[in-house]
Parts: C-alpha cells; structure tokens; sequence
C-alpha cells in the first residue's frame, strides 16, 4: 500500500476491489435475470396466468426488500465481512432447486430462497463499494451497479441459448457462477476485514451536513418515491416487456429476449454514467433529469411501431438508470455513518416495488392487455417533480486520482 494511501484510507479508490465486486454482482444479477427470462416457459408448462407470473416476481423481490435493510442495519452494528459468500450459498440452493421444481408452489419457494441470497448480497456489496470508493463515491456505486445491470442483461440471452434449448433443468447448470462469485466473495471479505473497515471510519469523519432531521426525513420520502417511480415502470419492463412484443409484434420468445437484452444494456450503460455524472455536476441535477427527462418518450412508446419501440426503449433504460448511483449515494450522504442501512432500505425497496409492480401491473394485464399497462405506466415519470424539493449537499468533492490496488 502507498505511503499516501496510509495517511488518508478513506480518499483513495482501491479499483481492484470494485472491480472484484462488479464482477459478483454481475454474476449474481445473470443468474437471478434467469427468473423472468424463464417466464414464458414457466408460463407454459404450469399454466400460469399473468398474475401467477406476477407472484413469482413479488415472492422473490418482497423477500429481498423486507430484508435487506435489515441486514443492512445489522451489518453497520456488527459488520460479518464474510457474509457475502455466505449469502451466495443461498442463491446457489435456490437455482439448483428451481432447475429441478414440478409444482407451482416449489417455484414460488424458490424464489424466495433465491431473494434470501440477494438481500444478503445487495447492501453488503454496495457497504463494500463504499469503503474501497475514496472521493469517487458516484463512481464506485456506477461501477457497482453496472455490474448488476450487465448481468441482469445477460440473464435473458443465457436463457436464449441454455433454457429455450434444453429447458428448465439448465436453470440448475447456471448455479455454478454461484461457485465462481463465492471464491471471489470469500477473498472480498478478507479485504473487508484488514481494510475496508478502518476505510468506512476515516471516511465517516469527513462526512457532515448541517441539514435538521426533518429535512433528511422529508428528504429521504422524496427519494423511496422517485425509486417508486423508477422501479414500478422498470418492473413493466423486466417483466412483461417479451409478452408485449410478442403480443403486438408477434415475435417468437426468442426475438423477444434479444429485445430485452437490449433495453437491459441500455440499462447498463446509463448506470456506468450516473454515477460520474453526479460525482462532477451534482447528484440533484442528475435525478432532475433521469427521472422527469423520460417523460416524452414513456408517452410515445405505446403508440410506436417496433422500429420505434426498440429506439425508445433504448433511450428510456438508460436515461432512467443513470438516477439510481446518484440516489443512492445522495442518500447515503444524507445519514452519514449508515452506509449498510440506508444501501439496504433502498436496495430493499428498489427490489420491493419491483415485485409489487410486476404483480399490480400482471393483475391489470389479465383484466385489460399489457398494452393499456404501458399506457398507463407511461405517467410514473411525472413523480420526478418531486425532485425540486430536495435540498443541495456539498459532498466531498473529487480529488486527484490516487489508486491503491490491495490485494486481499
């Protein structure tokens, strides 16, 4: 470690550690993208309706939201730095037991076991990010969530080329990447253990505001709304988007993945850019215009052709995901000494709404058609007028790029 890296822990941006971090989160993501990607197959051999579909993403996502800011709030109390691979071992169980379900209810099952391994995962990795972030704390939460939405984009195409061919038992082949991710993890936390602790400490000396606890409550509200906003239109997307082209466009399941592929890579690459973005011009300015700045093009999307469609879609997933690194960090600044907490709540809530979403949304679509859904989710954007009311934080600010690369 550098000299300079011994005086301030807490400026300094250890990449390899994010990059190690990005890496499981992108496996973790891949393998739980499996579950909507399989949706049509499930749909067929169980003979599921829409709401059914619905419940399979609510059991799973509810399990990780209830939970995550729980664990978050433990881990900021007594921090288990090895908790990652543990929690890996879960979504490992989970996969290979859905690869091999004959019942409805195993499914569901399932899904919950494989929410138990995310909400573990979630805000212990993103606490990590934290620590090994320095100044760049945008930037770490980018690189982080990048990984995530990479793999979440590559969930669909895995499922394309293993479960399309060879069926629901491939499910269970994808486990193990949880073997892949638990190596690594198991070295993240040897880095957690002898640095990225004392890390998060220097840094929580530096981290201050002036702002009455009313105002950070009020605040906070402000910010579960916007990713309300975010995550029930998202979960339109992740969820129902195939069934959609497949329905007005009359794709085959395999068409119809590629799609996904590409609003999800959309996804992606607007969360590598949020990050830095508001790292440089402001977190505020950032949420301003990634969640209101896709109002027009909600509006226009169910009336377009397929053209059109795979064009908006594009434009929607990654103007909408640039908010979220800035939402999470902007958050984590307002309660200093809470990363594990307040990473947890949001995560938490981000996945809840999601799930809630897909089964609100999967209800409505067995009553109407998905494509009344997309009419009416259209409107969600609206919700980022809210932003206005959120008061400005001077963060850190970004220093001169100094690299520490610890090797755990």
């Amino acid at each position: 470690m550098s000299s300079a890296a011994k005086s301030h822990p807490a400026q300094t941006t250890t990449y390899s550690v994010l990059a190690a971090i990005a890496i499981c989160h992108m496996l973790n993501d891949m393998m739980q993208a499996l579950i909507p990607a399989i949706y049509p197959l499930l749909k067929m051999e169980f003979k599921l309706n829409f709401t059914q579909v619905g419940l399979v993403t609510l059991v799973y996502q509810v399990t990780a939201s209830l939970l995550q800011p729980a664990v978050g709030y433990f881990s900021d109390l007594r921090p288990r730095p090895y908790s990652l691979a543990a929690g890996m071992v879960m979504t490992l169980v989970g996969l290979v037991l859905m690869g091999q379900a004959s019942s409805y209810p195993m499914i569901l099952f399932c899904a919950m076991i494989i929410g138990v391994g995310s909400a573990v995962f979630h805000p212990e990795s993103s606490r990590v990010a934290r620590m090994a972030a320095g100044k760049r704390a945008g930037l770490a939460q980018s690189l982080f969530q990048v990984g995530g939405n990479t793999g979440s984009a590559l969930g669909p195409l895995l499922a394309a080329v293993l479960v399309a061919d060879f069926g629901q038992p491939a499910v269970t082949w994808c486990a193990a990447l949880a073997l892949v991710s638990m190596v690594i993890l198991y070295n993240v936390g040897t880095w957690y253990k002898n640095h990225g602790l004392d890390r998060l400490k220097s840094a929580r000396a530096q981290e201050h505001h002036n702002l009455p606890r009313a105002k950070v409550a009020i605040s906070l509200a402000i910010l579960l709304l916007l990713i309300f906003s975010k995550f029930f239109y998202l979960g339109s997307i992740t969820s129902y988007y195939t069934f959609y082209l497949i329905e007005t466009f009359h794709l085959t399941v395999k068409s119809a993945q590629v799609h996904l592929f590409l609003f999800l890579g959309a996804v992606a690459v607007g969360t590598m850019v949020g990050g830095p973005l508001g790292d440089r011009i402001g977190r505020k300015y950032v949420i301003w215009v990634s969640i209101l700045g896709i109002l027009p093009f909600t509006l226009i999307l169910p009336y377009a052709n397929l053209f059109w469609t795979e064009i908006l879609s594009v434009v929607i997933g990654m103007v909408m995901a640039s908010a979220f690194p800035a939402i999470v960090v902007y958050a984590q600044e307002l309660v200093p000494g809470k990363v594990g907490m307040i990473s947890g709540l949001f995560f938490g809530f981000s996945f809840g709404m999601g799930g809630i979403g897909a089964a609100v949304l999967g209800a409505l679509a067995d009553h109407t058609s998905i494509s009344f859904v997309y009419k009416v989710c259209a409107f969600l954007p609206i919700i980022g007028l809210l932003t206005i009311f959120l008061p400005n934080i001077k963060s850190r600010g970004l220093a001169p790029i100094s690299v520490v690369d610890v090797q755990p």
